[in-house]
Parts: structure tokens; sequence; C-alpha cells
């Protein structure tokens, strides 16, 4: 009786436990000093560029996007030396839903029991280090991100498919542990959120900026 009981107690917790996002998880250290970039600078075109998220918990999990307001890349023979941009998070949209239940979502998520956007209108990520990797267009980003007013440095792998002084495009795929940033609110106890986040960064800089 005892080893059913302590099976179904597993059974439970592990049924109520969220699923994190698909996405390899950034590594998170303490802010960074951000040097001066060298090369050319080319201004974010943020009509082309996109941040898609993703959040999920025990019963699903919602995707959306948020607008950049403003950025740029450093580019020097050929590759990313640096870069920063602002993410405009009065702009957070829900695309899996549509009506009332995504107007709830999009408002919670402003609320101050994530973004606070009252408080915290905007998320900035500025470069601290780029890496080149093993193949070519492959390379490792670290950069400080700040959410809720709170920077963290993160690293995280991404890939370069063009840059030159006019044009540059990257891209990154990777998951972030929201409280790091203050964002620690649980769920529902039957429907916890995942610990995790992911995001899908395109960068579009150069022509039509």
């Amino acid at each position: 009786m005892k080893k059913l009981v302590v099976l179904l107690v597993a059974t439970l917790a592990f049924a109520c436990t969220p699923k994190n996002p698909e996405g390899e998880k950034a590594t998170t250290t303490d802010s960074a000093t951000v040097s001066a970039a060298e090369g050319t600078e080319v201004a974010l075109n943020t009509a082309a560029s996109k941040i898609i998220w993703t959040g999920s918990k025990v019963s699903g999990s919602h995707t959306g996007a948020v607008t950049l307001k403003s950025g740029a890349l450093f580019v020097k023979d050929g590759a990313v030396t640096g870069g920063n941009f602002v993410a405009d998070l009065s702009t957070i949209t829900n695309t899996d839903m549509q009506g009332e239940y995504s107007d709830k979502l999009v408002g919670h998520l402003k609320s101050e029991d994530f973004f606070d956007i009252a408080k915290f209108p905007e998320a900035t990520f500025e470069i601290t280090s780029v890496t080149a990797g093993a193949e070519a267009g492959k390379v490792t980003i670290s950069g400080n991100l700040t959410m809720r007013g709170v920077t963290k440095n993160i690293t995280f792998p991404a890939t370069v498919t063009e840059a030159t002084e006019t044009s540059v495009r990257a891209a990154a795929d990777f998951n972030v542990l929201r409280e790091d940033w203050g964002l620690v609110y649980t769920g529902m106890a039957d429907d916890l959120i995942s610990k995790e986040f992911n995001l899908k960064i395109e960068l579009v800089a150069g022509v039509g900026a």
C-alpha cells in the first residue's frame, strides 16, 4: 500500500511539473563591462527584425512577439563585433489565441506579476563579447540583458548569415531562467509555469533601416 501511495504521489508530481520550451538554455552570470565595439555601426531595421517568445506551463504553451524600437550591430572585417537593441515591452502580443483569452494573457504579462511595464517599459541587450565558432557563421554571444531593472549577462549560440558594412543578418534561439530577472510568478497550483522561457531573435540591420 505504501509503495502504491508513493507511486501515486510521484506520478501526480510529475504530471504537475511544467516542461520548459524547446531551446538551449543560455548561461547566466553577473553583468559584465561593455567595451566600445570596433568597426562600422549598422543601424537595426526594426521593421524587419523579430523577437518571438514562448512560455510553457503544465497545460500547454503560449507564443507571441515583442517589437524592437532601436538598435545597431557593429561589423569589422566581415564579422560582428558588438551591438545592442531596445525592446518595447508595451508591444507584447500573443499569437496562439484570439479575443478575450489573448487579451487577458497579454494584460497579465504586462502586470506586476511579470514584466511590470508601468515601471519597466523596455528591455535592453548589449553585447559584451562575440566569439567565433568552429563552423562558418556560428558564433557565441555574451551580453547584458536588462529586464525589470535587473541586469544579467547571458551567453548563447547564434548564427550570422551576413555581415558587411551595409547589411547584417543574425539569429539566435535560446532559453533564459526567468527568476534571474525577478519574474517569479509560478502560476496556478495545478498549472505551474515553466521556469524558463524561450526567445527566438532575428536581427536585420542595414538597407532600409
